[in-house]
């Protein structure tokens, strides 16, 4: 998709009757789209995040339109579009990129605080956009419904703005479309959503909005694991995910959704004056890098084995690996794919290592070994992050160990089985042997081997190593 020009146009709210034209940058293929379903008869907006995202100078991840053209009548106009689910998205392929039409709606019996059990099509531009969480989110460009479509007319777009959207995009406000309570109420998620659009956009909470959230923090007990992990994985990709993560302490939602990290605040840590446990992890996560995501989240679960692992002389004892284990049980409630729950998993519970200068060659390789060729990045990343947290400045002992590391993997020494020279089909047929745990038992040894002197790992001297071994277990 194509950037989105700067600077945009000043803008004032309109209604979806007023012909006043307003000219915004978009993609050729969103156009293309709208002029499809206009020429087709019908209203046509681009609508939501996507539009607001416009006005802020920031390029949309995707772009979202609605009309008032029933899901069947889209289908018709986009032939190959796919629709698949009951609130009426029909999803339409341009050029590589996929785009959804929705539309207008009108949604009913919130009954589970999660999502509408019924919604209604139909209406005006403004019943849609009533029902939308945030002002910045309300609002919608583009052209009502053609009295008659004439040969070569072109649609007059205009900015509508019911609710003063973007008023609060230029004051950067989030403010809930009508009562806040209600609008949390009907979908516990919007309370999530706005402390991840406070930190990804850098927006302040309106005061009677927060409120409201810190008024029905508990009602997010009702959200699935699945939509939890969608905003928390939004979140961490802020610039600072900490102000996200500090509205959601102070409003009580951290508590509902992850009642350990809940635990940190107040429990002292003897890293930087006047700074608790909190306050270290906020800061560790916000040092780690944001296109990082599995480091991001192993740096705000890092510690949250360490609250239950406090002592009454005040040291954590084992919080590394009591840590690793909560962290894996939190990630999995939320339904984390499982190679992310193992990363994070592994990453917490290596994340206390510690190197001496004087460790030899072999030791590099078992460190190596142990955490994993293709986790050592993270975890020294992680490692960083977590000093950064502990305002310990750039050791010059990690700087070499990542710099020895570097060495062993240039040279290209054996850490894995399937580096060996040998494997296991090679001791059955060279040596005769039968199929079994034994075989699998050799080569690790041979590993060990190999890890503790790599120029070991030539196949005639496997062989004979494994011949030994055999000769010596009989």
């Amino acid at each position: 998709m194509a950037d989105v020009p700067v600077p945009r146009p000043k803008l004032t709210p309109q209604s979806a009757r007023e012909a006043t034209a307003v000219e915004l940058h978009v993609p050729k293929a969103v156009l293309d789209l709208l002029d499809t379903l206009w020429a087709g008869g019908h209203a046509a907006y681009v609508v939501g995040g996507s539009l607001r995202d416009v006005l802020l100078a920031r390029r949309p991840h995707d772009w979202d339109l609605t009309t008032d053209a029933l899901p069947e009548r889209i289908q018709e106009l986009f032939p190959g579009s796919n629709y698949e689910n009951k609130f009426g998205t029909v999803a339409v392929r341009r050029g590589g990129d996929e785009y959804e039409i929705t539309p207008f709606r009108v949604d009913h019996d919130y009954a589970d605080h999660r999502r509408p059990h019924r919604v209604e099509f139909g209406g005006a531009i403004e019943d849609d956009l009533a029902r939308r969480d945030f002002t910045v989110n309300a609002m919608a460009w583009g052209a009502p419904a053609p009295d008659d479509v004439a040969a070569g007319s072109r649609p007059i777009r205009t900015l509508v703005d019911p609710f003063g959207g973007t008023a609060d995009v230029d004051a950067r406000l989030l403010r809930a479309v009508g009562e806040p309570t209600r609008r949390f109420e009907e979908d516990a998620l919007r309370m999530i959503r706005a402390v991840r659009l406070a930190a990804t956009l850098d927006f302040t909470i309106e005061p009677a909005t927060l409120a409201a959230i810190r008024g029905s923090a508990s009602l997010a007990a009702h959200l699935s694991g699945e939509r939890i992990a969608i905003e928390l994985e939004r979140l961490l990709t802020a610039e600072r995910p900490s102000v996200g993560l500090r509205l959601m302490h102070e409003t009580g939602l951290l508590a509902v959704v992850a009642p350990d990290l809940a635990e940190q605040p107040g429990v002292p840590q003897n890293k930087i004056a006047g700074e608790d446990l909190w306050d270290h992890t906020l800061r560790a996560v916000d040092a780690a890098a944001s296109d990082r995501p599995a480091v991001r989240l192993a740096a705000l679960l890092h510690d949250i084995g360490k609250p239950q692992a406090l002592t009454e002389d005040g040291h954590f004892f084992d919080h590394d690996r009591v840590g690793a284990e909560m962290a894996a049980a939190f990630l999995s409630r939320l339904h984390v794919p499982r190679s992310v729950v193992d990363r994070v998993h592994d990453l917490v519970e290596q994340h206390m290592f510690s190197y001496e200068a004087n460790w030899s060659d072999a030791a590099v390789r078992r460190f190596m070994n142990r955490v994993g060729i293709s986790a050592l990045d993270e975890l020294f990343e992680l490692r960083e992050a977590d000093n950064a947290g502990s305002g310990i400045p750039r050791q010059a002992g990690l700087t070499e160990l990542r710099r020895r590391v570097a060495e062993q993997l240039e040279a290209g020494v054996a850490l894995s089985l399937r580096q060996l020279a040998v494997n296991g089909d090679d001791l059955i047929r060279e040596l005769r042997l039968t199929p079994g745990p034994h075989v699998g038992r050799i080569l690790d040894d041979l590993l060990d081997a190999v890890i503790a002197d790599s120029a070991l790992n030539d196949r005639p001297t496997l062989l004979l190593m494994a011949q030994s071994m055999l000769e010596d277990a009989s």
